[in-house]
């Protein structure tokens, strides 16, 4: 939560418009993501659920299953509800499906030499979260911008770029030009005759903790 509403209001800022004024989707990418739905500066929709084990597939975390599908594994592979508890959480996710490692930079890189478990991790990660970029744009009947962080969506291009292919109906038009090669910068990615705006916005949850610790001691 810190992180969506940090770089929803650096967007803001450098989009010079009032964040009150603006429907943004931000998509924080990382060993553990989540993608939030902002409308006016406030959150209305989020990836994650009860637990942060909801949502996008994660590094070792499974996202959202079918529930038969836990009681399914934890029959057959003989766990205790805690096994299986630390089997979606610790085991699963791009670690489980690639047969790699956890750490998408890995499964880009296998996936580049073909490896098609590698591919597939990679498929179902941008499948996945153009879902959600969709979803979250009806639920807020509109879209101004779409914000890529997170250790993943500020360095990984063919993440952002494989999330933005074929989202012209959404008003979504990457720049390939200015994504290639980006890594961590604060940049506008999508091309000019975009409807939507994407961005790459680095987070920086520590400052925005210590604003806020400024600001609440301050009215003490």
């Amino acid at each position: 939560g810190t992180s969506h509403r940090f770089v929803s209001g650096e967007l803001a800022r450098v989009m010079g418009k009032p964040i009150e004024e603006l429907k943004i989707v931000s998509c924080h990418l990382g060993n553990g993501s989540s993608i939030t739905a902002i409308n006016g500066g406030k959150s209305v929709d989020t990836s994650m659920g009860f637990t942060p084990l909801d949502g996008l597939v994660m590094g070792t975390r499974c996202g959202s299953v079918d529930p038969s599908a836990v009681d399914y594994v934890e029959k057959k592979m003989g766990f205790t509800p805690d096994q299986m508890t630390e089997y979606m959480n610790k085991k699963s996710g791009f670690l489980g499906l690639s047969g790699i490692g956890s750490d998408n930079r890995d499964i880009q890189a296998a996936a580049s030499e073909g490896n098609e478990r590698a591919l597939i991790v990679s498929e179902i990660f941008a499948y996945q979260i153009k879902k959600f970029i969709g979803s979250y744009a009806a639920a807020m009947n509109g879209l101004d911008a779409v914000i890529f962080t997170g250790g993943i969506g500020e360095n990984s291009d063919d993440v952002r770029a494989d999330v933005c292919h074929n989202m012209e109906y959404l008003g979504i038009k990457l720049d390939d030009s200015v994504n290639h090669g980006l890594r961590g910068k604060l940049q506008k990615i999508s091309a000019p005759d975009s409807k939507v705006e994407v961005w790459v916005v680095p987070t920086n949850e520590e400052l925005l903790i210590a604003r806020d610790t400024r600001d609440l001691v301050g009215n003490l």
